[in-house]
């Protein structure tokens, strides 16, 4: 299957790699590829350069946003940080439209001014926006209609999204949410490919609030088990 990833961050490349792993023709999009190939620095995040990744993935196509979400089958990865994301994804509306789209981004705003800040060990905690009477995958739905949207991915790690079995044997909770049944198929079809067998499907894509919103308790328990970057650990829905 033919499936665009859209970003080249640490989280995009976890989906990169596992795709090609399990057979997938991946397409990676990014806003300019000449520049993406010529950084030489890590990222924000400490992420080496995207041409030392794409060396060691032989295979791997480079593309433009638009022209990786055209060469896609019908499903499109997003992994493009949430301040941008409806700007980036509404330029190519054109090679989404009638695709399943899965946002796994949060919405952050960083650099913010707070009254009361939350300090981290990496510095103060970006603030949610939107939050509470809205989510970046309904503004991303609003924006394209044509697009099927599904949220998913959000409340855990990239690295475990696409590896379940490394916490706990895999035995703990991914969510989707969406308004099209045939979309959110398709992303439960994938988790399932990735090793996932407790998917819980939250209903309309309302949903995607709680578990955007969640992100900040995701935090907050990665930093009570001692882990400053991210979170190696699952949640498990119990009923």
């Amino acid at each position: 299957m033919k499936i665009a990833v859209l970003g080249t961050g640490a989280g995009a490349r976890a989906h990169i790699a596992r795709l090609a792993g399990l057979g997938h023709q991946v397409h990676v999009g990014t806003r300019d590829p000449e520049a993406t190939l010529a950084r030489t620095e890590p990222d924000m995040m400490g992420t080496p350069p995207f041409k030392e990744f794409l060396a060691q993935h032989p295979g791997i196509t480079l593309h433009t946003f638009g022209d990786a979400a055209a060469a896609s089958d019908g499903l499109v990865i997003s992994g493009i940080d949430g301040h941008n994301a409806v700007a980036a994804l509404t330029a190519i509306a054109d090679q989404l439209a009638g695709k399943t789209l899965v946002d796994y981004a949060v919405p952050y705003i960083y650099q913010h001014q707070s009254e009361h800040p939350w300090p981290t060990p990496w510095g103060v905690m970006p603030k949610l926006d939107p939050c509470d009477t809205d989510s970046l995958a309904e503004q991303i739905q609003r924006a394209l209609p044509d697009v099927k949207v599904v949220k998913s991915f959000v409340t855990q790690e990239q690295t475990t999204v696409v590896d379940p079995q490394s916490v706990g044997g895999g035995d703990h909770t991914m969510f989707v949410a969406g308004d099209h049944t045939d979309a959110k198929q398709e992303a439960t079809d994938l988790l399932k490919s990735y090793g996932w067998s407790d998917i819980l499907d939250l209903g309309p894509l309302v949903c995607a609030r709680g578990m955007e919103m969640y992100a900040h308790m995701h935090s907050a328990i990665g930093f009570g088990l001692g882990q400053q970057f991210g979170g190696h650990f699952g949640i498990k829905v119990v009923r």
